[in-house]
């Protein structure tokens, strides 16, 4: 199977349990996995042929901007959920990762895979 991989894409989401945690939208680094058949765009080398990296990318900030998640694993399965909704994609695997939340971690991160 054939795969669009984003990796570190820098987005920011309300989210968080705690009350300091809600009064700013924090950063995070999203990856994103799509499996997907991708013979055609490799031969018509034509982007009508493949998903946009761009568009991708714009529907995962729009996701994240508008969330008020406060779990990572919520925000996460929504982000899989809207790609799948709109994208040929057989299997969606995303990953984020928050930053500096805690005090003796470099950062916190979850991984959710959804099929088709």
């Amino acid at each position: 199977m054939d795969k669009i991989i984003i990796q570190g894409l820098q987005l920011h989401s309300l989210i968080g349990v705690y009350d300091w945690e809600r009064l700013n939208k924090q950063p995070l680094l999203v990856d994103v996995e799509l499996d997907l058949d991708l013979r055609k765009a490799a031969k018509s080398d034509d982007v009508k042929d493949t998903i946009d990296y761009a568009e991708l990318a714009a529907v995962l900030e729009q996701v994240a901007e508008k969330s008020e998640f406060q779990l990572l694993e919520a925000l996460a399965n929504q982000m899989i959920e809207e790609l799948l909704s709109r994208y040929p994609a057989k299997k969606v695997t995303l990953g984020i990762t928050k930053p500096k939340i805690l005090a003796n971690a470099q950062s916190v991160a979850v991984e959710l895979s959804r099929e088709a």
